[in-house]
């Protein structure tokens, strides 16, 4: 488990960012897989994400997660909901004592968001698609709907795949380029000819800047490279493994 120095400094917030490490899966989702979209156990699972909504200090159905599909959708979380019926978003906003809103990643990059003052927290999927899709900034109006003042606010990146891991083709860099010429200044030199390396956690930072957010932590942590801390769906495609575990990134609100 890891933590921000910046959102552990706000009394009354509780967060982690999971490793894969301390929990009871084994084989490719050694050990504390919390993905339930995964061929694990179900039982296995289960007990990994009871294990970490009691370190978090909330009720084992009470550390929630959504459906996730890389959009820049996001709920505000009034109350738990069953497992089978996690709504369809990639960010999660709560004021809420006592919920533990989570996102899952294996490479994409987690940010945790939290306005003391206002009790309010937020947690964004932010993979390439929804990054680009705005859910940053969906997060943040949101977390604003909330009480929270944009201002106020720390965001923290945890674990996420780093630009030294990180190889695009073409269509990628015309994407993003195309969007915003700007956008060069996240890509680097590749090895391999109309390729380049991209820097995720540079361009989620410079999109949380550019949303007035002024206080950002990077943990710094890249999951493709540290393979005995992290899970990550690109070095396990790269294995040729079946599947692959999913980290739980929670933030909550306690009484």
């Amino acid at each position: 488990m890891l933590q921000a120095a910046s959102l552990l400094a706000l009394p009354g917030i509780s967060h982690a960012f999971f490793t894969r490490e301390g929990g009871v899966s084994e084989g490719i989702y050694a050990s504390l897989n919390g993905g339930i979209g995964s061929q694990d156990e179900a039982p296995r699972v289960g007990q990994n994400r009871a294990r970490m909504a009691a370190w978090l200090g909330v009720r084992p159905g009470h550390l929630l997660t959504a459906y996730q599909i890389h959009s820049p959708e996001v709920v505000i979380v009034e109350g738990p909901w069953p497992m089978d019926q996690r709504p369809r978003a990639d960010a999660l906003v709560t004021k809420r004592p006592g919920l533990a809103i989570a996102i899952t990643t294996a490479d994409c990059g987690p940010v945790l968001l939290a306005d003391e003052r206002a009790c309010t927290v937020g947690a964004a999927h932010a993979g390439w698609r929804g990054a680009v899709a705005g859910v940053l900034e969906a997060t943040l109006a949101a977390m604003e709907r909330c009480g929270a003042a944009r201002a106020r606010i720390r965001a923290a990146l945890g674990p996420m795949i780093r630009q030294s891991s990180y190889e695009v083709g073409p269509e990628f860099i015309t994407a993003l380029t195309a969007q915003n010429k700007a956008n060069e200044r996240f890509f680097a030199p590749a090895a391999r000819a109309g390729h380049a390396q991209f820097d995720l956690a540079g361009y989620i930072t410079a999109r949380l800047a550019a949303a007035g957010v002024r206080y950002i932590e990077d943990l710094g942590h890249c999951t493709y490279s540290d393979p005995a801390r992290f899970f990550s769906f690109r070095r396990s495609a790269h294995r040729g493994e079946a599947d692959y575990g999913r980290h739980v990134n929670a933030i909550a609100v306690m009484n």
